[in-house]
């Protein structure tokens, strides 16, 4: 008799459908443009279903991805945001939300769709320009112009880079160059972008610069020795100051400074950093092994995090999420709410903080030698390497000091 019932209850559940596995093209809908992103499902996972998004060299996970009839919830738990919505014949229409957004808001529209097409369809001219290479880049106008530096690698049509800002980068954009026109974009978690133009020349361009908040006039001149600003020149120490201090808890709510025995006669890079922080992320990949392989060389690391609520038990979430996703073994202190501002405060010795993230080093002494404003992730090509350099040859020099 029970099982007759079993069956009968089993028999009137509605079918769950699940996305299909593979590729997927989707597109987020703004009033004026559409930014395309990309992103691959796995539905092998004995445990549970996951999902990567595609972006270049980059395959971002999706873990934990759960479905209610037609319902499908995709959760992007390092930023905690979520892609919500309706599966119908391998179709997915819904919204993609930040949970802890500041006013909350209604979320961005977007659908995908199962199959294998180009992240942007409709044109199939063959290249004429070339983006490869660098480019001193205008993004605003008027007195709203940002100075960035531009870095692509272009095969045939595909191109794939980043363009580079003194408080980071916009990390790995994709696209295509199709006649003199070129089309690129990102979609790993945080925001979407779009980047679209066109060659006035061989050496220059004209475009835009799009995000979810507004779009952007764009101009690129070709620049081999195309820069930034030094990164070690926008946060010093003021006059006066050698050390900073500060005391924390841990993610077991246990105070740390550096004045704790663990730090004592060490040469330790402290890490101004939060999980919502897309370049802190970024850092944190590059971070998390380094540390291993080299804390026997009597270097710590601490990660200072600033989160979007000033809540313990909200950022020991968050920061657990982080902690697990790279396998951090260094300490992550919750310091307050995110914010410039705030992270200047917490550090009063410096003349401010102006990015996240930055990067202090400090001696074995518990002298503050260097501050470094941003990074250059591994999207960004020869500025990760040089930033990767500069960075071992600074720590190689602390080491061998007396």
């Amino acid at each position: 008799m029970l099982l007759m019932i079993a069956a009968l209850f089993s028999a009137c559940q509605p079918d769950i459908t699940k996305l299909k596995e593979g590729r997927w093209r989707g597109e987020f809908v703004l009033p004026e443009y559409k930014i395309p992103f990309v992103f691959e499902v796995n539905e092998a996972r004995t445990d549970h279903a996951v999902a990567y998004l595609l972006n270049g060299a980059e395959r971002f996970p999706l873990n934990n991805i759960s479905y209610r009839n037609d319902s499908v919830i995709i959760p992007v738990d390092l930023y905690d945001a979520v892609l919500a919505g309706k599966l119908i014949s391998n179709t997915l229409t819904g919204k993609f939300r930040k949970l802890n957004s500041e006013p909350p808001g209604s979320g961005i529209t977007f659908f995908a769709v199962a199959g294998d097409p180009p992240r942007f369809t409709g044109n199939d001219a063959l290249p004429v320009g070339k983006l490869a290479g660098t480019w001193d880049i205008r993004i605003g106008s008027g007195e709203q112009v940002d100075i960035t530096v531009g870095n692509f690698e272009q095969k045939e049509s595909i191109i794939a880079g980043s363009i580079l800002t003194t408080t980071g980068d916009y990390r790995y954009l994709e696209g295509v160059v199709h006649g003199n026109k070129f089309q690129l974009s990102a979609f790993s978690g945080s925001s979407p972008y779009l980047v679209q133009g066109e060659f006035t020349s061989d050496t220059t361009f004209t475009g835009e610069f799009v995000t979810t908040r507004k779009s952007s006039k764009m101009e690129g001149k070709r620049n081999p020795k195309a820069a930034l600003a030094d990164p070690y020149s926008f946060s010093k120490m003021k006059e006066g100051f050698s050390k900073i201090e500060f005391s924390f808890p841990n993610l077991e709510k246990v105070p740390v400074s550096l004045a704790d025995s663990k730090y004592k006669g060490k040469v330790v890079i402290v890490s101004i950093l939060g999980s919502w922080c897309p370049n802190c992320m970024d850092e944190t990949a590059f971070l998390a092994p380094w540390y291993k392989e080299n804390k026997d060389r009597g270097i710590e690391i601490i990660g200072l995090a600033f989160e979007r609520k000033n809540d313990f038990d909200f950022a020991k979430r968050t920061l657990t999420r982080l902690k697990e996703r790279f396998d951090i073994k260094y300490e992550l202190l919750f310091a307050g709410l995110a914010g410039t501002d705030q992270a200047s405060k917490a550090l009063p010795a410096l003349s401010g903080i102006a990015a996240f993230p930055s990067t202090i080093f400090i001696d074995k002494n518990g002298n503050v030698r260097k501050v470094h404003t941003g990074f250059s992730g591994p999207a960004t090509g020869k500025f990760y390497q040089e930033f990767k350099d500069e960075f071992n040859g600074l720590v190689n020099e602390l080491v061998a000091e007396k």
